[in-house]
């Protein structure tokens, strides 16, 4: 199974960026989507982000996370 994880966006340098995931930062290639701005919500898988999401859509996804491993 895969999993994707939506983080912040700290900080851009050229084509990779910071991603803040609740406290662990990462660094996360950015080539597959043009325009990001630093506050914006990335879902990231093996180290690309792969989709712009907003506070919300990220907010119900870690919600949704949590609830999934909270009932194993």
């Amino acid at each position: 199974m895969c999993l994707a994880i939506p983080g912040e966006i700290v900080e851009l340098d050229g084509e990779h960026a910071t991603v803040d995931f609740g406290g662990t930062r990462s660094r996360v290639n950015t080539t597959f989507i043009p325009d990001l701005k630093e506050g914006d919500y990335v879902i990231v898988h093996v180290g690309y982000a792969i989709q712009k999401m907003t506070r919300d859509e990220a907010d119900e996804s870690l919600r949704l996370i949590n609830e999934v491993l909270e009932g194993e």
